[in-house]
């Protein structure tokens, strides 16, 4: 059995596995702490601060966000494995801890297919494709067809090494057929910051990051890596209606609890999570604001999203042959 297809089976097996005995009815009866796989300031933070202060509200109990960031969310998803499965250590992580590390890391603490209950997903982000003013492109196909009259003579940054922005931009690279030099940085700040000021040419960030800069005329916002355009951003094109049909790059985030977690624990937290995504107050002034897309969705639907995902990245590292030790 392939690696792939033991790690899709263990991950629904996650679900038949929870346990049965505790009951939800009561649940929480003390303090929920929600482990976030990033330093403060993030997404993920802010994710879990946001719905840990409306399940604060939900549940009459503190919902405690602890940041426990590094090692690609090694260190907060391993925290979180070994913490007791009864529903009171959760966690809020972006997908490179299930769908890109096993494919990247030898030897990891955790085995992310088989120590994690899906609970929910959280949002997707687009990713926005960005260079500078400087660049002689205005759209997708003009940058394509700039990479191939000097092929390596471009870069790119990203957030680090199997960051989505590199992931993205790797993507995109073998969908159209061109090659550009990835300049990594420890973060998206410091990536954004040099292509503003034109030591690197371009680079995927989320899309709430690219806006401000391009509405400023600091950089070119040639496309958006959504599905279909961004109601947020209705004049700007996708990549896929730039000549590539098909062509995503979005980053997702999503609430997890340890293996054995009792069935209606989950089931409980699901349904308030939901709940709290259903709220439209929520949606316009948090999701709409910070161009978050909705990914609530139950454990079932979510594992065979993750099963998915997984199968995507997994290609996508094999032919670039990544590896991190």
């Amino acid at each position: 059995m392939t690696r792939l297809a033991l790690t899709a089976l263990t991950l629904l097996a996650s679900l038949a596995a929870m346990t049965t005995g505790a009951s939800a009815d009561n649940y929480p009866t003390k303090p929920v702490t929600l482990i976030a796989t990033a330093a403060p300031g993030g997404v993920v933070d802010i994710l879990a601060r946001t719905i840990g202060q409306r399940l604060t509200k939900a549940w009459g109990q503190q919902v405690v966000v602890e940041n426990k960031p590094g090692g690609s969310n090694q260190i907060g998803a391993d925290y979180v494995a070994k913490s007791a499965p009864d529903g009171y250590t959760l966690l809020v992580s972006p997908e490179a801890t299930f769908v890109v590390n096993p494919w990247i890391y030898q030897k990891a603490p955790y085995d992310p297919a088989v120590d994690f209950v899906p609970i929910t997903g959280l949002v997707s982000i687009s990713q926005a494709l960005i260079t500078h003013p400087s660049l002689p492109v205005q759209n997708v196909r003009e940058l394509v067809e700039l990479g191939k009259q000097k092929p390596g003579a471009l870069n790119y940054g990203t957030f680090g090494v199997a960051s989505t922005g590199h992931l993205n931009m790797e993507m995109f690279q073998k969908t159209a057929g061109v090659t550009f030099v990835p300049v990594h940085y420890r973060g998206a700040t410091p990536a954004l910051t040099d292509v503003i000021a034109g030591h690197i040419q371009m680079m995927f960030i989320s899309a709430g990051s690219a806006v401000p800069p391009s509405k400023g005329g600091q950089v070119k916002l040639l496309a958006i890596g959504s599905g279909k355009r961004l109601a947020q951003l209705p004049d700007v094109p996708t990549i896929a209606e730039g000549g590539f049909p098909g062509f995503e790059a979005v980053s997702w985030f999503g609430l997890f609890a340890p293996r054995g977690t009792p069935r209606d624990v989950v089931a409980k937290i699901n349904d308030d999570v939901r709940r709290i995504f259903a709220d439209p107050e929520f949606r316009e002034k948090f999701l709409d604001v910070n161009f978050f897309q909705p990914m609530a969705s139950t454990p079932e639907q979510f594992a065979e999203f993750i099963k998915s995902d997984a199968t995507k990245w997994r290609n996508v590292i094999r032919d670039i042959k990544l590896k991190v030790e």
